[in-house]
This record gives structure tokens, C-alpha cells and sequence, in this order.
């Protein structure tokens, strides 16, 4: 385990290495040693500043391509790390590559279904969505009837479903896609117990993800959330 957080959260973890993200040649030679050839992306690692980045000498040699990929967006990262990695023959696995069932397939999860309206509500949301810069952050929106969209920002899903909890409106839809050109390698929008939740503080009258395409954690325990709460879990 390469542990890149801020905090060296995994060190009481066997095999565990905190190391700086900018360290190259240190997390290829982890990956070396350990005889590794595939590697997995897991969880969310925070974008630094460029200019706090504590690079070695490897480091130097690839910041210029890092610099072009952060003026595009978190996606444009995630590839170009991807590519990186690529070129001393490792190879990026799916972060669901062990456990598939992570991943929902096509259909409604709950009892209760979207409307009729609720269905124009969500088609237009994701033509929203798909007009958004195509490598940026954001992952999710929240649409409500009147076609009014708040943005996922860089302080992630939860944050953004906090700022409306105090909006009367309860027809608001959660719709957490990928990046338009995000590698689904890495990074795959999650929900789970914690994400219900927060919807149901929120009013959100329901959740729409995409097939093969996010990580839904909890899956039991968010089904009978929703369903207590009478929030739809719609996978298209």
C-alpha cells in the first residue's frame, strides 16, 4: 500500500508506505521492490498545490506534463499519472478490478420509482452535465424542477448537498456521473449510506448513477434507507 494522504492514515497497516505524491522515484521503486506489475487507485487523493509538491529528481522530470494536465481538470490528473505508469510497464487496474458487485448494473433499486416528470427532470440534467468542462471535478450535480443546477465544486458531493438543506423545495434529484473524459480506471463517483443520508437531510427526492460506472458501497443498508425514506436509487 502507497499511502498518499496528508496524514499518514495507514500507518499501523503492514506493507503500508506514506510517501509525498510528488516523489516518483520513490513510488516506483515501492512498486519495483514489492514486484508489483498492476497497481489499483483506491479512495480519493486531495490535488495539491504545485507549489507545495516535495519532488525528487523524477518528480522534476514529469512536472511539466503535470502542470499542463492541472490546468484542465482532476481527470486530466488522474491520466496523465495513469500514463506515467504506464511507461514503466504498470499497469492501472479498475478500482473495482476485486470486487465487481461494487458496481451496479441498469435498473431501479428501491420501491419508489421516478415519475414521469421526474424522468424529464433527470434527462435534463444530464445534458447539463455533459456540457461541463469535460475533465474537471465535478461529478455530480442537483437539479430540481425548474432546471436549476448546483455544481459539484472541489469540496466534493457532500458539501454540495449540505449547501441547499435549507431549501424548501423537495423535487430535487442527485445525479452522480463520471467526468465526460475521465479514465474509469480511477476515481469512480461513490455513494452509499452516508450519501442517503445526507439526501434525506437534504429533501432529495431521489439518486441516479450510471451502469458500470460508479462504486455503491453499502448496498443493503442504502436500499432500505431509501426505501424507509421513500427515496428512489436509479441506475441508467
Amino acid at each position: 500500500m502507497i499511502d498518499l494522504t496528508k496524514k499518514n492514515l495507514f500507518k499501523n497497516y503492514k506493507n503500508s508506505y506514506f510517501v509525498s505524491i510528488g516523489k516518483f522515484a520513490k513510488i516506483l521503486e515501492i512498486i519495483s521492490k514489492n514486484k508489483c506489475k498492476k497497481v489499483l487507485f483506491a479512495g480519493k487523493i486531495e490535488k495539491p498545490k504545485i507549489t507545495n509538491l516535495r519532488l525528487d529528481t523524477m518528480g522534476i522530470y514529469y512536472i511539466p506534463r503535470l502542470i499542463k494536465a492541472f490546468k484542465l481538470g482532476d481527470a486530466a490528473i488522474l491520466k496523465e499519472l495513469i500514463n506515467i505508469l504506464a511507461e514503466h510497464k504498470i499497469k492501472v487496474v479498475k478500482s473495482n478490478f476485486f470486487n465487481p458487485e461494487l458496481t451496479p448494473k441498469r435498473g431501479i433499486y428501491t420501491k419508489i420509482k421516478p415519475s414521469e416528470k421526474d424522468l424529464v427532470q433527470i434527462k435534463s440534467g444530464i445534458k447539463s452535465l455533459k456540457k461541463l468542462n469535460a475533465y474537471n471535478h465535478t461529478q455530480a450535480i442537483i437539479v430540481d424542477q425548474n432546471g436549476f443546477i448546483q455544481k459539484e465544486t472541489s469540496q466534493g458531493t457532500k458539501k454540495m448537498i449540505e449547501s441547499i438543506n435549507n431549501k424548501k423545495d423537495n423535487h430535487r434529484i442527485l445525479i452522480k456521473f463520471p467526468k465526460k473524459k475521465q479514465d474509469l480506471r480511477a476515481d469512480l463517483p461513490t455513494i452509499g449510506l452516508d450519501t442517503l443520508k445526507d439526501c434525506k437531510t437534504a429533501r432529495l427526492k431521489g439518486i441516479v448513477l450510471k451502469e458500470n460506472q460508479n462504486i455503491f458501497l453499502d448496498q443493503k443498508k442504502s436500499i432500505s434507507f431509501a426505501n424507509k425514506n421513500k427515496i428512489f436509487i436509479y441506475v441508467l
